[in-house]
């Protein structure tokens, strides 16, 4: 009976290290570079030359500020991020490594996690886009994250 009871406590100590590994996976950096770029082939166009927003992911420049702080230890000003696509990249590769990886840990899958993370992108929450101008938009992301995996 001894015997039976340290088994049952072993068995279920080490049965929560698969699921614990599973909540932790992170994102390849081929999924981020899928991810970035979806974003920038999705990014919507104002039509306005002065819009407020920077480089080809249409980044706000208050938004900027604490990402640049957060991925490179400084600030970077707008006109630096508009004048260097690979800063820009850089800074937007950080922070969506960073949301996939809490993406896939809530939803356990890849393109639950590009929904979520194009979602929080547009409004700065993770839910809430399935349809109007958000759903369409969080549609166009996975449509070139899919095109953008298929290619790597």
């Amino acid at each position: 009976m001894r015997f039976l009871l340290w088994g049952v406590i072993a068995s279920l100590g080490i049965l929560p290290l698969p699921a614990l590994a599973q909540a932790q996976k992170q994102v390849s950096d081929t999924q981020v570079a899928a991810m970035v770029e979806a974003l920038r082939l999705a990014a919507p166009n104002t039509g306005k030359a002065n819009d407020g927003y920077y480089s080809d992911w249409q980044v706000k420049p208050e938004t900027l500020k604490g990402w640049s702080r957060n991925c490179l230890k400084k600030e970077v000003t707008p006109t630096q991020f508009e004048n260097s696509p690979t800063l820009a990249r850089q800074v937007i590769s950080c922070i969506m490594q960073r949301e996939l990886n809490k993406q896939y840990a809530a939803t356990g899958n890849e393109i639950g996690a590009v929904r979520g993370a194009a979602c929080w992108w547009m409004t700065g929450n993770y839910t809430g886009c399935n349809s109007g101008f958000t759903g369409a938009y969080v549609q166009k992301v996975v449509g070139y994250y899919q095109q953008q995996r298929s290619k790597r």
